[in-house]
């Protein structure tokens, strides 16, 4: 169904004929990621191809690359110290629009696809998010809270930076992978391809991507946000339930 749609979008693309810059093809692999119980993450597989003007690819190389971002979040991050042999929180900074999960891969490495200036607009890699600070913040301490941000993340497998991952073929077909961890939270999230040639994007494409709860699991997520309090007392209860059956099996044990 997927390839269908790529190709169906390809004809039309170049049935439309006359464009002076090349047009991107974009898909997914799946529109739409469930999270069921036993759910231990998915992989994406974002494709597509690039229609050139007159059919032909050009002499010199183009780059791909290929951004998957989650809903934007309001988040708070502290920075903790150790005073007198105890961790406690200090600074601390507010983040209006963080992404809950940031992923980019290029058929190259970045820094040799395009310069800084332009990485900046585009965001291209982990260093050049752009975060909106609630407040008035020293750009010093703006680029170490993004930073302490961007390692977390990436030990959780939230934020990632796969360079040279993209594959394109003859020039005109491409592909890349990236997976998303089992604690990814729901949403939409966009899947942004851009064009790049001798350093200027020459066309970007976005699909959307929804990643939401099924079954079970969505139903404890709707009662947890709609009726915590009949949440909080199935939960206790469960707990006792299963303490009580703990005793009983290691008593006969």
């Amino acid at each position: 169904m997927r390839l269908a749609r790529l190709i169906a979008a390809f004809l039309a693309a170049l049935l439309l004929g006359g464009a002076s810059e090349p047009v991107l093809v974009p898909e997914v692999s799946q529109r739409e990621v469930q999270i069921k119980y036993g759910f231990t993450g998915a992989e994406l597989l974002l494709f597509g191809a690039i229609v050139y003007p007159g059919g032909t690819p050009p002499a010199r190389d183009s780059d791909i690359v290929v951004i998957l971002k989650g809903p934007p979040q309001s988040i708070i991050l502290r920075e903790k110290q150790q005073i007198a042999g105890i961790w406690l929180n200090a600074a601390s900074s507010e983040f209006r629009s963080a992404p809950a999960y940031y992923a980019v891969a290029s058929s190259r490495p970045i820094d040799r696809i395009v310069d800084k200036r332009t990485a900046a607009i585009y965001e291209f890699g982990l260093a050049n998010l752009q975060l909106s600070p609630a407040g008035t913040i020293d750009p010093a301490e703006q680029r170490r809270f993004l930073s302490g941000l961007v390692d977390l993340n990436r030990r959780e497998g939230l934020y990632k930076q796969q360079e040279g991952s993209v594959e394109i073929l003859e020039g005109v077909l491409y592909q890349a992978r990236l997976s998303i961890p089992a604690s990814v939270p729901t949403g939409i999230y966009t899947a942004e391809t851009f064009l790049v040639r001798d350093g200027q994007v020459l066309a970007a494409a976005v699909r959307e991507i929804e990643v939401r709860k099924f079954g079970f699991e969505l139903f404890v997520a709707t009662v947890a946000e709609y009726q915590p309090f009949a949440y909080g007392v199935c939960a206790v209860l469960i707990s006792l339930a299963l303490g009580w059956l703990g005793g009983v099996v290691f008593r006969k044990i």
